[in-house]
């Protein structure tokens, strides 16, 4: 099965209600990302006061450090559109916002993936042992680079190569 590579355009629609459109459709991503990243930085904060959390070793602290840094910044990066939003409400800036927050998304993209492979790397090393943890968390990472990343800029280099043939 391949998948359509054409981009779809809405001549009937002008430049503001397009701005409007993709701003109103990346908040509400933004949104369902944020919730998830929300989770993950509550969880990884609750960690330290468990019981076992002192068991980890030097490899388990740097991960929990990384993860839980790396999550602080994915919640900033996926909240700050909102605020900012909200901030410059009625101020005619919406492309600055639109173009500034999908930049946003992206950054808080890249920091969830490492927050969210630290923290699989941990929780397997504290359940079994290095490699496995290892093994699985350059999984995740790979997974999320892979479909969050190369595949959308893969797909937007065969469309821009289309065009330009055209």
């Amino acid at each position: 099965m391949s998948e359509v590579l054409e981009p779809l355009e809405n001549t009937d629609e002008s430049r503001k209600e397009r701005v409007d459109r993709e701003l109103g459709e990346l908040l509400q991503g933004l949104r369902v990302a944020a919730t998830g990243v929300q989770v993950l930085f509550a969880f990884l904060l609750t960690l330290p006061f468990s019981s076992g959390f002192g068991k980890i070793d030097t490899t388990g602290n740097w991960l929990f450090y990384l993860a839980v840094v790396s999550a602080a910044v994915a919640s900033i990066c996926t909240i700050a559109p909102a605020t900012q939003h909200r901030i410059l409400f009625r101020s005619g800036l919406k492309e600055l916002l639109l173009h500034r927050a999908n930049r946003l998304g992206v950054a808080g993209g890249l920091a969830l993936a490492v927050s969210m492979t630290c923290s699989t790397a941990l929780v397997l090393d504290a359940l079994t042992s290095p490699g496995p943890a290892a093994l699985v968390g350059a999984g995740v990472a790979l997974l999320c680079a892979w479909l969050w990343f190369v595949q959308p800029l893969l797909s937007l280099r065969l469309v821009k190569n289309d065009n330009e043939k055209d």
